[in-house]
């Protein structure tokens, strides 16, 4: 991990800055996918193990359908605002570039069989967006006032940062539909779980490379992800 960036306070403005020039000679953007190319670009379409390291994250909590609910539209539009907020400021104050992060989410229920019976209402989530280790909280919470400023989201003043150790986790990579995923899933706990002599253990975990508002339905790529142990 990087070190962390000296901030200091600019007398003018009150506000967090930090020296220019702070990023390491010769680097160039930072970039999660570059920076993890096995958890954000694999191609293998079936069940395979890899081994997750410790993640910080922008993080928004919410539940309901994710197709109809205004909770879910409003928590994405505030991690993009935030998100984008953070780059700018960092390559202001910080002198450093970096790319977006993709939007990736965390899946739950009191009871799982929601899931299976597709009661999407009844579905919990955790909406995220990785961030460098060189972005500290102080400066995210300025991030999120300036988006404040900006748009009257309500769901910005619940925007927080998570760390996630996910470990040994089965993940692959979907192309298509959302609702497609069925089959995969049905695999992962019918077959590739027991095969391997694996339980669950942690929530279900979903990667939306490139921007899922915009994106057609069957050009769709995620990486679907579940963390796991040996039993």
């Amino acid at each position: 991990m990087s070190d962390a960036v000296p901030f200091r306070t600019d007398r003018r403005t009150g506000k967090l800055r930090a020296p220019r020039n702070t990023a390491p000679v010769g680097a160039g953007p930072w970039d999660v996918k570059r920076v993890h190319p096995p958890l954000y670009g694999p191609v293998n379409r079936d069940w395979e193990l890899v081994e997750v390291p410790a993640q910080r994250f922008l993080a928004l909590d919410g539940a309901g359908d994710p197709n109809t609910a205004p909770a879910h539209a409003e928590a994405v539009e505030s991690l993009y605002a935030v998100a984008y907020a953070i780059k700018f400021a960092a390559k202001r104050a910080l002198g450093r570039e970096m790319v977006v992060a993709p939007l990736e989410g965390l899946w739950y229920a009191d009871d799982a069989s929601v899931f299976t019976a597709g009661a999407k209402a009844e579905w919990k989530w955790t909406l995220l967006m990785a961030e460098p280790d060189w972005v500290t909280d102080a400066f995210i919470a300025e991030a999120v006032a300036g988006a404040l400023a900006k748009k009257k989201l309500p769901a910005l003043v619940r925007v927080r940062v998570e760390m996630l150790d996910e470990g040994l986790s089965a993940q692959l990579l979907h192309v298509g539909p959302y609702d497609d995923e069925a089959p995969a899933l049905a695999r992962l706990h019918g077959e590739f779980l027991a095969n391997n002599g694996l339980r669950l253990n942690g929530r279900h975990h979903e990667i939306y490379l490139g921007d899922p508002r915009r994106a057609a339905p069957a050009k769709l790529r995620t990486v679907v992800r579940q963390p796991v142990a040996y039993s």
